[in-house]
């Protein structure tokens, strides 16, 4: 993936630290699959450059008709 976007880091190092607080919070006490998935998900909106909660808003929006949820957004330009 890299050789195709040479834009992007050789490691996820830097995602993982960005993560390291959340995983320790669910380790002292959350501990649910839930709050990893959601820390995820706003954390590579964040990223993105997307709103986590209009994203998360249109997911359960899709879900709530019983369709799929939507691709997590492309990184914005």
């Amino acid at each position: 993936m890299v050789l195709d976007h040479p834009e992007r880091p050789l490691s996820n190092n830097e995602t993982e630290r960005a993560l390291r607080h959340l995983v320790r919070a669910r380790r002292i006490g959350m501990g649910a699959r839930a709050f990893a998935l959601l820390a995820s998900v706003i954390e590579t909106c964040r990223k993105r450059g997307v709103s986590p909660w209009r994203y998360l808003a249109e997911v359960i929006g899709q879900r709530r008709k019983v369709l799929s949820a939507p691709p997590m957004p492309a990184p914005a330009a």
